[in-house]
């Protein structure tokens, strides 16, 4: 089930990301500055780093953009300064949702969530509401393909460090806990697998399925709006699409 579910988001995101790939890798290239800021421009001894740069190739982010991000952040010339800033709440019949931002105005950025939650049937709640639902994993989506053996890859995974490793219809689908994931995505990408999705996310241990067609037009305004927010680093939620 988490596999399919997973698959299905990312497609949703990649169909975007078609459309919006300069406004994302301005998101990803916002996380990239934060980290450089916070503990260096070596992705070898900056583990945050180096988890945003696996994050920023699996959505095809060129190499070259990754560095210029990296140079400009470690150099004097980027003065911004963002403040990560996380809210929690409910959507529509009660689905958990996280919502991980950085922002240069946390006035602005708050005024902006909120005002989306009470727009499409939900309400923002105090941090801790609902994040003891989601667990911290490190999530890598393998497309299947002819010349990928699933036995092969499922070992080189578990071999590399792997918590998990799941078989969809479509996707292979790599768990990891938080400290092992960049590790497991090096070992992988000396193999030459291809990733459609490497991240540290919010993985929800229970799923909530909506059946009123007006909580599921609600719920996917929601999120619309929130991926459409420059300050909106990252959507976690429960809603089972």
């Amino acid at each position: 089930m988490s596999g399919h579910s997973k698959w299905s988001n990312i497609k949703h995101k990649k169909e975007k990301t078609d459309a919006q790939k300069g406004k994302i890798f301005t998101k990803i290239g916002r996380e990239i500055a934060v980290a450089v800021k916070s503990g260096g421009a070596d992705p070898e001894t900056n583990r945050k780093l180096k988890d945003i740069i696996a994050k920023a190739r699996s959505n095809n982010m060129p190499n070259d953009n990754i560095s210029r991000c990296i140079k400009k952040a470690a150099g004097d010339g980027n003065d911004a300064n963002y403040e990560n800033i996380v809210y929690e709440g409910y959507g529509p019949n009660g689905v958990a949702v996280i919502v991980e931002t950085l922002t240069d105005n946390r006035n602005r950025t708050a005024g902006d969530v909120r005002h989306y939650f009470d727009k499409f049937k939900g309400n923002l709640g105090t941090n801790g509401s609902v994040s003891w639902m989601f667990d911290t994993k490190g999530k890598i989506i393998v497309l299947k393909a002819d010349d990928i053996d699933e036995d092969t890859i499922m070992m080189d995974a578990l071999d590399a460090g792997a918590e998990d490793f799941e078989a969809g219809e479509e996707v292979y689908e790599i768990t990891t806990t938080p400290e092992d994931f960049s590790d497991v995505v090096s070992a992988l990408e000396e193999k030459h697998y291809a990733f459609a999705s490497a991240e540290i996310e919010m993985v929800p241990q229970n799923y909530v399925k909506l059946t009123d067609e007006k909580d599921i037009l609600m719920m996917e305004k929601l999120i619309e709006h929130l991926e459409d927010n420059d300050d909106v680093q990252n959507i976690y939620h429960n809603w089972e699409e």
